[in-house]
């Protein structure tokens, strides 16, 4: 799961700055939004809508990040927001399975 979750995000990355300057470094886990993909503000926006899109409302990269401190922000590798979204999933996935249909 998580490996089709960094494929994913590495697709909408593509999207947003451009495959090419993607292609010169593999995106991993360890790939830091800041200092690697020296991500822009609008660029995290645009990141936030089709993760929303994506993945519904609760993965919430912007509140995700409103939880973090600045230091936090700026060490933020995408394995992080892949760990996030898989939290995410994994905790709606045992909602559902544990609502009673109607």
């Amino acid at each position: 799961m998580a490996s089709d979750i960094l494929a994913e995000i590495t697709g909408m990355l593509m999207e947003i700055v451009g495959d090419e300057f993607l292609l010169a470094d593999e995106v991993t886990p360890k790939t830091t939004f800041n200092e690697d993909l020296a991500l822009e503000s609008i660029e995290f926006v645009a990141l936030a809508e089709r993760l929303h899109e994506r993945y519904g409302a609760e993965v919430d990269l912007m509140g995700f990040l409103a939880e973090k401190d600045m230091e936090a922000i700026l060490a933020m590798s995408v394995g992080d927001l892949v760990d996030h979204i898989t939290r995410v999933a994994f905790a709606r996935a045992a909602q559902s399975s544990s609502t009673p249909a109607a």
